[in-house]
């Protein structure tokens, strides 16, 4: 993830992820899947299910809880 030159202490944990949040992009959420998969044992293959779990800090937490493996 492309987030220089900001510090974790700097993203707020509402603040949205893509758009006119962060500004993250198509490529940056490919890594957020890889990482879900590697660190937590999460599968997302539906694109709908991504976009409902990538919005932003909290909402990846929360599904991360109901859902690691790992």
């Amino acid at each position: 993830l492309n987030l220089t030159p900001l510090t974790p202490e700097e993203i707020k944990d509402d603040e949205p992820l893509f758009g006119d949040g962060l500004g993250l992009d198509s490529i940056d959420s490919l890594e957020l899947i890889v990482l879900l998969k590697r660190e937590y044992g999460i599968t997302i293959h539906d694109p709908k299910e991504g976009r409902k779990v990538l919005v932003d800090i909290n909402t990846m937490v929360d599904y991360i809880a109901q859902n690691r493996t790992k």
